[in-house]
């Protein structure tokens, strides 16, 4: 690869990589070709990316990006798969990958900006999606106001079943 090249790439993984807010980085040591085919097809799923990067290019493309914290864990044979929506639901898809292919290792991940371990990966996997915990904010934020409601309807519907009642007893 000449000089012209190795500039171009590096330019594509700026682009690329360089906006990313959630990345993780992988190990895929041992992986077969169609088990590749594969973990494409589940990191597009998520609308997200898969690159496998020479990691002294990759070096130069992520300075002064936020994955430059993760600069350490370029070593061996790394693929990086990022995107800037869901974090949670890549790394339900990798770790489901991972379970299936435990050729597969976690390096590290950037989420948000920040820093994560590996072993703390797994974790993060595990959490609800966006969407459900939104759901879980709206019913904790109305909840109050639902019983509010119950105990204030409660006072009037017992006022109209005791006035039905006393109605009843004077026509009788």
């Amino acid at each position: 690869m000449n000089r012209t090249e190795k500039t171009e790439v590096v330019t594509e993984l700026q682009q690329a990589m360089g906006g990313a807010t959630n990345a993780f980085l992988v190990d895929f040591t041992g992986i077969t070709v169609p088990q590749v085919t594969e973990l494409r097809r589940q990191v597009r799923e998520t609308k997200s990316s898969y690159v496998v990067v020479k990691n002294t290019l990759a070096l130069i493309a992520i300075k002064n990006s936020p994955l430059e914290g993760l600069s350490d864990k370029f070593a061996g044979q790394t693929a990086v798969v990022y995107n800037d929506t869901d974090p949670v639901a890549l790394a339900k898809a990798l770790k489901k990958f991972a379970k299936d292919v435990p050729a597969v290792k976690f390096k590290g991940a950037l989420l948000d900006g920040k820093v994560v371990p590996a072993n703390q990966i797994d974790a993060i996997a595990e959490l609800p999606s966006r969407e459900v915990l939104i759901s879980r904010l709206l019913f904790v934020l109305q909840s109050p106001m639902r019983n509010l409601a119950v105990v204030l309807g409660a006072n009037i519907k017992n006022l109209a079943v005791v006035l039905d009642q006393v109605g009843k007893q004077k026509a009788e």
